[in-house]
């Protein structure tokens, strides 16, 4: 049996078409998956400098909430001394007026009547303090006051450390 003539010249033709087609195949699997692998190389690549970049936002932040917080500490312990202080001061204050080694006093005024313009009528005795007379608080009335002072005292410290603190956590502009 012999083959017809144009056979030959079409399988010729049919082979040498999947033979291209394959190449042609084989060629572009080849450049897509490069430029898949060059594609997937790159992203990788910028998600680990923005990981990076967030690792360091991250330590940024964290030194510098450290360093808040021993900002705020120090004013702590700072505030807190003076507290401490104060109320020693209070406590010694109020000791010495009850055991009468202090006493407190106010000044009187007795300026003249009639027209004398403010100065006494009498002279007053040779003394150390300034002004008229004085007159001795009762030791309940003087604890009372230094117990408002110390009030105070303490209000005005607790306002010094909230401003503080305030002071540190806004940042200024």
């Amino acid at each position: 049996m012999k083959a017809p003539g144009w056979l030959l010249p079409v399988l010729a033709l049919v082979l040498g078409f999947a033979l291209g087609g394959w190449l042609a195949w084989t060629w572009q699997a080849n450049a897509y998956g490069k430029d898949l692998a060059d594609q997937a190389e790159a992203y990788s690549t910028d998600r680990e400098q923005a990981a990076t970049a967030v690792i360091n936002w991250q330590e940024t932040q964290q030194e510098a909430r450290r360093a808040l917080e021993d900002r705020l500490q120090t004013n702590d312990e700072t505030y807190y001394k003076e507290l401490r202080d104060a109320q020693t001061n209070q406590a010694r204050l109020r000791d010495r007026l009850a055991t009468a080694d202090l006493r407190l006093s106010v000044l009187l005024n007795t300026t003249a009547e009639g027209g004398s313009g403010g100065v006494p009528a009498t002279t007053g005795t040779c003394g150390v303090v300034h002004g008229g007379a004085r007159a001795e608080l009762d030791p309940a009335a003087a604890e009372r006051i230094v117990a408002i002072t110390g009030d105070g005292d303490q209000g005005l410290i607790a306002l010094a450390a909230c401003q503080s603190y305030v002071k540190e956590i806004v940042p200024m502009k």
